[in-house]
């Protein structure tokens, strides 16, 4: 049987999706070419109907035999697309249609995509796939870029408008759909891009702005109302939240802090639960339990499970993965009825609320050092959230006016204020000498007029002009030439053996630099010598490791300890002084300090946990590539088993143990109390004794025993 037409496919797919008819914003893309290869930049408001637009672009991608890659800027944005692209499982393009999630950002292999045709990934994937020379790419007509006003990101735009000129310059046949928010230089994006541009501020549900101060909340569209007082616990926040759910809706509420997350949350709990029917009660009993049971021991997953109960939740990079997946799928559900998040939610998954709450105009930033206002564009990304399409007609986001704030400045600014422009970010040296090595490194021989040819398709050299982008780019070559990561001959460039690992493994020029000199400035033994203390603190100190935690005035003379206990460990000289909580924190992972005095002690909770072992292992695995490089065997079991030590969070003696399957750090531990503290003594000790085991048990005593017959 012949496959269905486009247009048929369109329509299967519209109506799979419980569409009744198109949104505005996808009949113009319709017009404008969509299903016909033009590139589009489709600038519109959260909710607007930008997904259905890509898929129907894929679908037109799929019958040309070509294939479909969706980039996102965050992994849990790329989950949540791949999840959304499994209807194509019921669209008739000819062929049985393969959807891949590939999600780790750097190690990448060409196996696991190149059968696939829809292929969901971040940014820094596809960037990393490019490095490596990816055949496959050659084969994608469709690119969609989600979220790409995210260019104008201090970390991820460079990433991402580095690779967007790459697509244009090497893939000019593959179709380009760019999705982003509504921001006042779409039109200059577009035209750099080569796009069309559609821009609608139309959305399903109506926003009204406002602003709450002293009693009253004043909004966009004339009205205002005195705020009816819901609880005693004498929160206008609370209250206003309150009103909402009392109204059938929920409410998201954006707070400036992970303490002030919780604390709202805390406040607002009783309040909640008095609203709640006897099935919603059921269902947050349920998910409160699922939270106890997948979550780590800390008095956070306690309190989180405690509010959850209510229908009440925090959400902030903190929380455990588990914990993370159960509240936003919660929440979807309905069954949590007020989140308490910090703004890094507005970026991630697509929780959507009747309200929106703004505690606060001001965020800290780290390289501020202090409390910034935030941009225009973030509150338009945060009050953007207001409105289920589903359920709601109208959603509400309301702003808290300060103590010493002036109200009608705050309203003018945010409520009638445009957006600011998107920037590059490709002017800081860093994104120009890593993304500039890259380059080089993928295509050897480049003339130093192609490296200002293609770096002079920037954006950045659009926005800024192109001598000023030449002038870092001569900066750039001159250190990399000077490190020895590039040589040139004949005003060509090639990357040398050191620049090709660096490029590969995905770090920043200056730190493969680092490990290197590090490397090299440790004396070679034949003995046993260990520099576990040293490694920590050479990839915490990186330009690459994130997120860095600095220590509190608390911490010193506790550091201070550590590192004269471990003194022989160095092969620098250190002080507490040169050392963060982030060093400290992993130096009490691989001892296996738990979740729960990391969190107590040190202030590190699990979220920050994960995100610094997921790093450490990363840069770990890359010092011992670059040792492997400068031939230093005496280093790479050391490194290696200290890479194993991070992933598990284990002390040395139990690194024969992990290499069991189902075994981890908890496992691990209570069969070296036991005893057994080796695969052979776990082959000769019987099912009985193991199964009797704390955190055995019969069911994974068999397990093991079974795997070792074999």
């Amino acid at each position: 049987m012949p496959a269905m037409t486009t247009n048929t496919q369109v329509n299967l797919l519209i109506d799979l999706l419980g569409y009744s008819s198109l949104y505005p914003p996808q009949q113009l893309a319709l017009s404008k070419g969509i299903l016909e290869k033009r590139n589009l930049l489709i600038a519109t408001p959260t909710a607007s109907g930008k997904t259905l637009i890509a898929e129907m672009a894929s679908i037109k991608a799929l019958e040309l035999g070509l294939k479909v890659v969706y980039l996102t800027p965050l992994r849990s944005l790329s989950t949540e697309k791949y999840n959304e692209f499994q209807i194509f499982k019921k669209l008739d393009v000819g062929r049985k249609i393969r959807i891949k999630l590939a999600n780790s950002d750097y190690d990448s292999t060409e196996k696991e995509t190149k059968s696939a045709d829809i292929i969901v990934l971040t940014n820094e994937k596809l960037d990393s796939f490019m490095r490596r020379g990816v055949k496959w790419i050659s084969e994608v007509g469709l690119f969609v870029v989600d979220e790409v006003h995210l260019i104008g990101d201090r970390e991820r735009g460079p990433t991402l408008e580095m690779m967007l000129t790459k697509i244009r310059k090497l893939y000019p046949l593959s179709q380009i759909l760019a999705l982003s928010a509504t921001v006042v230089n779409a039109k200059e994006i577009a035209d750099w891009l080569e796009c069309d541009l559609i821009k609608s501020n139309w959305r399903p549900t109506k926003l009204i702005e406002g602003i709450y101060e002293n009693g009253y909340v004043y909004m966009n569209d004339g009205t205002h109302f005195q705020l009816k007082p819901f609880t005693d616990v004498s929160s206008s926040i609370v209250d206003i939240a309150i009103n909402s759910i009392n109204k059938g809706g929920q409410t998201l509420i954006f707070a400036e802090t992970r303490k002030r997350a919780s604390s709202i949350a805390s406040k607002a709990s009783e309040s909640v639960y008095s609203l709640l029917n006897k099935s919603i009660r059921e269902q947050a009993r349920n998910a409160s339990s699922q939270i106890l049971k997948k979550g780590e021991d800390t008095e956070q997953t306690r309190l989180l499970s405690y509010l959850v109960s209510k229908g009440v939740a925090f959400h902030h990079a903190g929380l455990g993965l588990s914990n993370r997946v159960i509240v936003e799928e919660s929440f979807k559900k309905g069954t949590i009825k007020l989140l308490v998040a910090t703004s890094t939610l507005a970026a991630g998954v697509n929780l959507p609320a009747r309200c929106v709450i703004l505690t606060s105009y001001l965020r800290y930033d780290p390289e501020y050092g202090g409390n910034i206002p935030i941009s225009i564009l973030e509150y338009k990304q945060l009050c953007g959230r207001a409105g289920r399409p589903k359920y709601d007609v109208v959603g509400e986001s309301i702003m808290i006016s300060e103590s010493k704030t002036n109200t009608r400045d705050l309203y003018q600014h945010y409520i009638n204020g445009v957006p600011e422009p998107i920037r590059s970010r490709m002017a800081n040296e860093r994104s120009i000498r890593a993304h500039l090595l890259s380059t080089i490194a993928t295509v050897p021989g480049m003339k130093k007029s192609e490296v200002y040819d293609l770096f002079g398709n920037t954006l950045f050299a659009q926005q800024y002009g192109k001598s000023t982008v030449y002038f870092k780019v001569d900066v750039a070559l001159n250190y990399l030439e000077d490190e020895d990561l590039i040589k040139s001959k004949n005003n060509r460039y090639i990357a040398t053996e050191f620049g090709r690992h660096t490029s590969l493994l995905y770090i920043d020029p200056t730190t493969a630099v680092e490990f290197r000199r590090s490397i090299n400035s440790i004396k070679r033994s034949m003995g046993r010598v260990t520099h576990t203390l040293g490694f920590l603190h050479l990839i915490t100190s990186s330009e690459d490791f994130y997120p860095k935690y600095s220590l509190r005035k608390k911490d010193f003379e506790e550091l201070n300890v550590i590192i004269q206990q471990h003194i022989n460990e160095l092969f620098y000289q250190i002080s507490e002084y040169d050392c963060s909580r982030s060093f400290w924190s992993l130096y009490e992972w691989i001892n296996e300090t738990s979740d729960r005095v990391l969190s107590d002690k040190i202030g590190i909770e699990p979220g920050d946990m994960h995100r610094m072992v997921e790093i450490s292992d990363w840069l770990i695995h890359s010092l011992y590539e670059i040792a492997k490089l400068l031939k230093r065997e005496d280093l790479l079991e050391e490194i290696y088993n200290l890479r194993i030590r991070l992933k598990y969070g284990i002390r040395e003696e139990l690194l024969p143990l992990v290499a069991l399957e189902s075994i981890g750090r908890v496992r691990a531990r209570a069969l070296y109390e036991a005893g057994i503290t080796d695969v052979m003594k776990i082959a000769n000790a019987s099912e009985a004794k193991l199964s009797v085991i704390s955190k055995i048990g019969p069911a994974l005593a068999k397990k093991l025993k079974g795997k070792l017959k074999r």
